[in-house]
């Protein structure tokens, strides 16, 4: 299967090249074009890898369905679902798309900016610190990797520019989907985008999500099955933004890309896949890295659907 992912990342390296690195964050300006890499993770337990697998990027959003994982795990889906919804917007990510309390409950879901900032809320802390402590060690626990850290420098890159994020945070302080002080919950919504993470954590991650909540080898359940389902049902539909549609019928299969240049693929039941490339199309998700899962979705026959 290496002499596979080889060649996939061969055939599919042109489109490295039309993406876009992200620049609205600076430190992510930095990132190399060049990059790509993937990680399979099956179920049998043997891994596959190619390219920059090892390479180390910021999660950004890909930590959202670990968010609300956790928020799953301290609060219940009835809960969590009365306070952030399933349907997903049809708006980029970062939208200010709401301006009736009303429709909040309808209209926010856990993969976009908004949604996510009050999953944040969510979390069990006794201060916002302990709550990124916690989201932190669920990340390292779910991957396998103790390694992972916060990025510190594009943790404060995002703090310094993430205007747009303090604005969607005031809306929900607004209509009293945020009782705390708005710039402690950004805090830890800025750190959490910004651990540092790579495609084999990734593919871990998908892994426990396909694995319906149980670790590689161990076979340790971290969450119910029940949490599993909700969380793919949601990445499904929403798990690449506006861009979802299109990823439904080329791959078939539950992700999350970040604008890191992650994608976080779960094959229920067979495998998780993890890769970088940060190079983005104009949605937000990496050119490069669809363009890799449309081929190993056909070849593989992966698609749900």
């Amino acid at each position: 299967m290496e002499e596979l992912l080889e060649q996939l990342l061969e055939d599919c390296r042109p489109y490295t090249q039309q993406g876009k690195v992200a620049t609205y964050i600076p430190e992510l300006a930095k990132g190399d074009a060049n990059d790509l890499g993937i990680y399979v993770l099956r179920s049998d337990g043997r891994h596959y890898q190619a390219g920059d697998y090892k390479k180390r990027f910021t999660i950004q959003s890909v930590v959202k369905p670990i968010l609300l994982l956790l928020a799953l795990m301290d609060n219940g889906e009835e809960y969590v679902r009365s306070r952030v919804g399933v349907e997903a917007t049809g708006k980029p990510f970062d939208a200010i798309n709401v301006t009736d309390q009303t429709l909040f409950s309808d209209h926010l879901n856990p993969m976009v900016n908004m949604g996510a900032i009050a999953m944040c809320t969510l979390i069990k802390g006794k201060d916002y610190e302990e709550r990124f402590r916690r989201l932190l060690d669920l990340t390292r626990q779910l991957a396998g990797d103790q390694e992972i850290d916060l990025d510190q420098q594009v943790y404060l890159s995002e703090k310094r520019t993430g205007n747009k994020n303090r604005a969607l945070a005031f809306l929900l302080k607004t209509y009293g989907m945020i009782e705390d002080d708005v710039e402690q919950v950004l805090d830890c919504y800025f750190k959490a985008c910004s651990i540092s993470v790579n495609s084999k954590d990734l593919a871990h991650i998908g892994f426990v999500l396909a694995n319906r909540g149980k670790l590689p080898q161990t076979e340790e359940r971290i969450f119910p099955s029940r949490y599993a389902t909700y969380v793919n049902a949601i990445l499904m539909t929403c798990g690449m933004y506006d861009g979802s549609g299109d990823f439904a019928v080329n791959v078939g299969v539950p992700a999350k890309s970040g604008v890191g240049g992650g994608i976080m693929a779960v094959v229920p039941t067979r495998m998780g896949i993890g890769i970088f490339s940060p190079g983005l199309d104009g949605k937000g998700n990496s050119l490069a890295g669809i363009k890799v899962l449309e081929e190993l979705s056909k070849r593989m026959y992966l698609s749900i659907f």
